[in-house]
């Protein structure tokens, strides 16, 4: 009787399963907060999968290890279970929710801001991932190039002993929904995460000289533009919040 996924052990699949049950219910809450069908990525064990089927809601739950798909479709037969890969999955459910393996947590991220059809997560990412996508401490590349269309929340951090095995290092709850009105036209979007790009990546001691340099403009003109979009002349990339990107792009 083989023991391993085909995929190889826990640690090669990246699972460290959540037995944390007050991460559990503030999880569920947060999806409960929600509207409409729910996809669990990276169902493992079942524990968040017992609780979203607690929920009455129709629920569609993946995991790539086979053996863990199969117990839990014997555990849930109300449940729809499926045996997938959440870098290939459609991810069209409304709700997006799960506990990512931490090893692919950005592809992942990456992947699903780029899908059409869901309008609400909650995640369970690495605590720094959670942290900057949340923006504490700063934004990165990856929250502004999103952020017109997407409002990112953090929402606590789980310690690593909240998992079995224990990951190094700790998680953090993330939610993610899309906004209603986007900041930035979606036809706007790829020039937009190409701008925003350029800025991060410039070089520059403040947003004027940043600006100046990605704008090709004279210091003044880029200090004029920034004026515009309430952005400060010697401010980061960083610190720059979703309306005040939103507000350069229109500007610049």
């Amino acid at each position: 009787m083989r023991t391993r996924s085909v995929h190889g052990g826990r640690h090669e699949l990246g699972q460290n399963y959540l037995i944390h049950q007050p991460t559990i219910d503030r999880i569920t809450a947060l999806v409960a907060a929600t509207d409409g069908a729910i996809l669990e990525i990276g169902a493992g064990g079942g524990a968040l999968t017992t609780a979203l089927a607690g929920l009455g809601r129709d629920l569609t739950a993946i995991d790539i290890d086979e053996r863990r798909v199969a117990a839990l479709q014997r555990r849930h037969p109300a449940v729809r279970v499926e045996l997938a890969d959440a870098l290939r999955h459609p991810l069209d459910a409304p709700v997006i929710a799960g506990n990512v393996p931490f090893h692919l947590t950005t592809p992942i991220l990456r992947r699903l801001l780029q899908r059409p059809a869901w309008s609400d997560a909650v995640l369970l990412t690495q605590w720094e991932v959670a942290r900057k996508r949340a923006g504490v401490g700063g934004g990165t590349l990856l929250t502004a190039q999103a952020a017109p269309w997407f409002a990112f929340a953090l929402h606590g951090r789980v310690p690593a002993r909240a998992f079995r095995p224990m990951p190094s290092v700790d998680g953090g709850i993330l939610s993610i929904t899309r906004r209603g009105s986007p900041l930035v036209p979606l036809a706007e979007r790829r020039a937009y995460e190409r701008f925003v790009g350029d800025v991060f990546t410039a070089r520059g001691r403040g947003m004027a000289a940043i600006l100046s340099t990605v704008g090709r403009m004279p210091r003044p003109a880029a200090r004029r533009v920034l004026d515009r979009a309430g952005v400060e002349h010697d401010s980061l990339p960083r610190e720059l919040a979703p309306t005040q990107w939103a507000a350069l792009w229109s500007t610049a």
